[in-house]
């Protein structure tokens, strides 16, 4: 039976090397890398391939050591509020704005004038551009939250909605709404950071 696996366990181990290529964070690139080394040594347990055991032993060890690194590194995360005529910002939404069409394809940086408009700064680095309409009832509508590829791991999104939350509350602010959100990936991070779906779109309450 497990004969009759083994290759099976070969192809996923090389698909998860493949993918792991493909991805565009530091982060997912070990995980996906541990997965392929994890199958490979199945794959090489069952066949009695020492060298392929021999070789993922040491490149699963080498990619646990960076996972632990990484979930045990501090950085340094601030949130710098500016009002949208900067010369620095208009260089970034220049250089981004293909990118930033995929997410936010409504987005243009006139909004910017009058709304609620923050950058979070991650080891003195513009991580992320984030922009919403503020209403009389509460809600801020986000018309841009923007995050560089690299930085695209979920901790922007937490410093924002969770460790800023005081900062989003004095502001007035009660909800986060996204009204138009055709992107999957980003639907697949507004649920990971616990938004709703709702009649007028992605809510979450602070």
């Amino acid at each position: 039976m497990l004969l009759t696996l083994a290759p099976y366990f070969g192809y996923l181990a090389s698909l998860f090397l493949i993918i792991a290529l493909l991805v565009n964070t530091d982060l997912k690139f070990r995980w996906y890398n541990t997965m392929g080394n994890v199958a490979f040594i199945i794959y090489a347990i069952v066949l009695h391939a020492f060298p392929v055991l021999l070789t993922n032993v040491i490149l699963l060890t080498i990619n646990v050591y960076y996972l632990v690194k990484v979930y045990r590194r501090k950085e340094n995360f601030d949130l710098l509020e500016f009002k949208g005529d900067e010369a620095l910002l208009q260089k970034f939404l220049q250089f981004y704005r293909e990118d930033i069409n995929h997410y936010f394809p409504d987005f243009d940086a006139a909004q910017l004038n009058g709304r609620l408009n923050f950058m979070v700064i991650r080891d003195l680095v513009i991580a992320n551009i984030f922009s919403a309409t503020l209403t009389a009832e509460g809600d801020a509508e986000v018309n841009l939250n923007y995050t560089v590829k690299k930085y695209r791991d979920y901790k922007v999104g937490s410093f924002i909605f969770e460790k800023e939350r005081d900062f989003l509350v004095h502001k007035g602010i009660k909800r986060i709404v996204y009204k138009n959100v055709s992107n999957k990936k980003h639907e697949e991070f507004l649920r990971v950071m616990g938004f709703v779906r709702e009649a007028d779109g992605y809510v979450k309450n602070i």
